[in-house]
């Protein structure tokens, strides 16, 4: 019959109280070390200032017709346009085929869209075109109602987008992309 010292060294030895201090020890260390790291990655977060500017929302009561404006986002600038029934009808004659980016840049739908004069303009509404106003080819801000297409015209380089902000001539090789958005109303737009 074997004894109690027998059975503890045939299945290995004991803790100690020296092993206890080891794990504890440890523990600690890993605890300790995780609150000393954690302001570290807590500083890499945006603050509270740019979270803020994450979404924003935009009164469009008083934009007639015709008429756009500019607004900030994210430190971009986005021109919300409210377009004319000619400008519409203007922006649908033309051919996806003779468009430099075949694609709508739309992220509100199918990345893979075509740049029809709807799958540009915003949600349930074709009057509206909101897109941001960074030119695709070196980020410039393209100017307003010029260029050879009554759109922007960015006069870095030369490029000139249509009125649903689509690139048509010049070095820029994307249309001008339309942002996350949603009408809250007939009169509110949350972008973002």
């Amino acid at each position: 019959m074997a004894d109690a010292n027998s059975a503890a060294t045939e299945g290995g030895e004991e803790p100690t109280r020296r092993d206890f201090l080891y794990v504890a020890t440890g523990a600690f260390a890993a605890v300790g070390g995780a609150f000393a790291v954690w302001p570290l990655v807590d500083q890499m977060n945006p603050d509270a200032s740019t979270r803020a500017l994450a979404s924003t929302e935009v009164d469009i009561s008083n934009v007639a017709e015709g008429q756009g404006i500019t607004i900030m986002w994210r430190g971009k600038p986005v021109f919300i346009r409210h377009r004319t029934a000619a400008e519409i009808e203007e922006a649908k004659g033309v051919p996806t085929d003779d468009l430099p980016d075949p694609l709508a840049r739309n992220v509100n739908i199918d990345a893979t869209a075509p740049a029809t004069d709807i799958n540009r303009a915003a949600s349930d509404t074709e009057k509206w075109l909101v897109v941001v106003g960074v030119c695709t080819h070196l980020g410039c801000v393209p100017l307003a109602n010029q260029g050879d297409f009554g759109g922007w015209f960015c006069p870095c380089h030369g490029s000139h987008y249509d009125i649903a902000g689509r690139i048509r001539l010049g070095p820029a090789p994307e249309n001008l992309p339309v942002p996350p958005l949603e009408f809250l109303s007939d009169t509110r737009i949350r972008i973002g």
